[in-house]
């Protein structure tokens, strides 16, 4: 073994390791969200999630005039070209939506208007592309696999109203409209989070846009990542009523089993993202008698953190929200990445500027010299 091989220090999971310089957004381990320098609290209950999007790709709020024309961008970008609906009619009933998407993206590259610009303006133009498309091709799966008619998106309807439009095949009320902008803003970027770090890895290898978000939807797909607010909603199928609460998690934390929803790796207190979500989800559950549901959540949330310390993260009331709004359970996940493409492509766009290629290394463990042994020999 060589010394330098044996001097290395393992960070198991890069935790704590800072991997990137960015502006994009920053994750404040004792309960704050920042997007380029706005504070979470005060972007989701003042900004549209257009005004997010803009901010996540140029650094700064636009003004009137950048704010409608960034919307009249995103509105010419809504649909599909015509192979890629053929291609999520055809796509197998049985698949994940995030397993369908994941392979539309990747299927949209080839459909590129600029595929030989790689320059900034290009780059950023793609991201508009995908930021448009990615709830499209969720929305246009729900209706293709439940039998009804594709819908095209309202020019008067903001982004938020148009995807859950498209997605649903009916308007949304204000308050829908309202909590569907904010769950957006709420997922727009997290910091370096695995799936960002897996589309950053993939751009710093020089690829294109569409390969490197391909990249952070199959990361984002995981139960420990995006997919855990899917988990959630079957726990809660899973315990009838409030009294079966606190013996349900109990169980769990006998098991050893992982309570999804809960805890985070690096923040220290509750979430930020959480507190508006829970808000969200009471006030969704309110209107649609599903108090009891909530109710549950809270109870959830009551003895976790009583037996563990630890608070819910983003996924737990999302997965509330979700359900409140009409969204099955396995399009929960695709929901997140359709929020989560605007911080994909703004991270995409800072590693092709900082152009360097992200190359960990790592300790070896294994053998050194083993004696080659002819096949004949082998047993």
């Amino acid at each position: 073994m060589t010394d330098e091989n044996k001097d290395r220090v393992v960070i198991r999971g890069l935790r704590g390791v800072a991997a990137a310089t960015t502006k994009t957004s920053f994750v404040e381990p004792f309960g704050s969200l920042y997007y380029s320098g706005y504070d979470i609290d005060d972007l989701v209950d003042r900004a549209s999630y257009e005004e997010v999007v803009y901010l996540l790709l140029h650094n700064e709020l636009p003004t009137k005039s950048e704010l409608a024309a960034l919307k009249s961008e995103l509105f010419s970008e809504l649909w599909l070209p015509d192979q890629v609906i053929e291609r999520l009619k055809s796509a197998s009933s049985g698949s994940h939506p995030m397993e369908v998407l994941r392979t539309e993206v990747s299927h949209l590259g080839e459909y590129d208007p600029e595929r030989d610009d790689n320059s900034d303006s290009a780059n950023k133009r793609r991201a508009i592309r995908l930021i448009a498309k990615v709830p499209t091709i969720i929305s246009l799966l729900h209706r293709i696999r439940t039998k009804k008619n594709l819908v095209v998106p309202v020019k008067e309807f903001s982004f938020a109203e148009n995807f859950l439009y498209m997605f649903r095949g009916k308007a949304a009320d204000p308050e829908e409209r309202d909590a569907m902008e904010r769950y957006m803003i709420l997922h727009a970027d997290h910091g370096l989070n695995a799936s960002t770090f897996a589309a950053r890895v993939t751009a710093g290898t020089g690829s294109d846009v569409y390969s490197a978000i391909t990249s952070a939807i199959g990361t984002l797909k995981g139960p420990f990542h995006g997919g855990a607010s899917e988990r959630v909603m079957k726990m809660l199928y899973n315990i009838n009523s409030l009294d079966e609460v606190e013996t349900y998690i109990q169980s769990m934390l006998d098991d050893k089993k992982k309570i999804m929803g809960f805890g985070h790796r690096v923040y220290r207190t509750e979430d930020p993202r959480s507190k508006h979500l829970r808000d969200i989800a009471e006030k969704l559950c309110q209107r649609t008698n599903n108090l009891v549901t909530y109710h549950k959540c809270k109870k959830i949330e009551d003895t976790v953190h009583e037996k563990k310390g630890i608070f819910p993260n983003v996924d737990f009331y999302a997965a509330l929200v979700m359900n409140a709004l009409g969204v099955p359970r396995e399009f929960f996940t695709s929901f997140f990445a359709s929020s989560r493409v605007t911080g994909w492509t703004a991270h995409v766009l800072e590693q092709y500027a900082d152009a360097v290629l992200i190359r960990p290394t790592s300790k070896y463990i294994g053998e050194y010299g083993r004696e080659f042994i002819s096949i004949e020999k082998r047993r």
